[in-house]
């Protein structure tokens, strides 16, 4: 059963609970469902890759809006490449948590090489998942960000500041499952946040959400994009 606590929508039977959907696309049409009743129609959804453009896909197709796919990557750790302390957008404006950054020693130095390694994989990426295109205007548009979880919500604070500069007048941020404090912050930036399973507690893992999880490599999200852009 959906319920809403001031702009962060969930779903109470998932509270707290581990491995509530079976896979990315089970995940996908719940969250979709669970979107066209919140929002009944949208104009772009956004999925973050690799892992939110299964779900984006099928959010897409519930909520009949145009698809794409928002390429923002986190700033990784120089001495420890599983965690992050920020994240870049496609036009290389960045989010840090500057908090955290000092508390772990970080230099201005490794912060501009983490942003410049970070922009030249966007750049990459953009060329083999989106032919290179430009991104288009958002102006007074209605934007769904998916990813298929959020933990620190970096790469989400980053997408949501682009957005927001190519002008969207509602941002709704859509997540399978997320971290308890990373939604409540980034409800500060969001119109509408919709997380069917919100888990709370120090520790937290995206993958806990899901029976069958596993990585995203270019070949399968390429082959997600080709049959999405053949179905258009």
């Amino acid at each position: 059963m959906l319920k809403r606590k001031n702009s962060i929508v969930y779903d109470e039977d998932l509270l707290g609970k581990y491995y509530v959907f079976r896979d990315r696309f089970h995940a996908g049409e719940e969250l979709g469902k669970a979107c066209l009743k919140v929002l009944d129609s949208s104009n772009w959804v956004l999925a973050i890759p690799m892992g939110g453009i299964p779900i984006g896909i099928k959010v897409s197709k519930i909520l009949s809006a145009n698809f794409d796919i928002l390429i923002c990557r986190k700033l990784l750790i120089p001495w420890n490449r599983e965690d992050g302390f920020g994240a870049v957008d496609p036009d290389g404006r960045y989010f840090i948590d500057e908090e955290f950054a000092s508390s772990i020693g970080l230099s201005r130095k490794d912060i501009e090489e983490a942003v410049k390694e970070q922009i030249n994989e966007i750049k990459t990426r953009n060329m083999l998942l989106r032919s290179g295109r430009e991104y288009p205007s958002y102006n007074s548009l209605r934007v769904v960000l998916v990813d298929d979880g959020i933990a620190a919500g970096y790469t989400m604070m980053a997408a949501i500041n682009f957005v927001k500069s190519r002008g969207a007048s509602g941002i709704i941020v859509a997540s399978p499952t997320g971290n308890l404090n990373s939604l409540l912050k980034l409800s500060r930036s969001a119109s509408t946040i919709i997380c069917l399973n919100i888990r709370s507690g120090p520790w937290f893992a995206v993958a806990d959400a899901y029976e069958s999880w596993r990585d995203i490599g270019y070949e399968e999200a390429l082959n997600m994009l080709r049959e999405e852009l053949q179905g258009l």
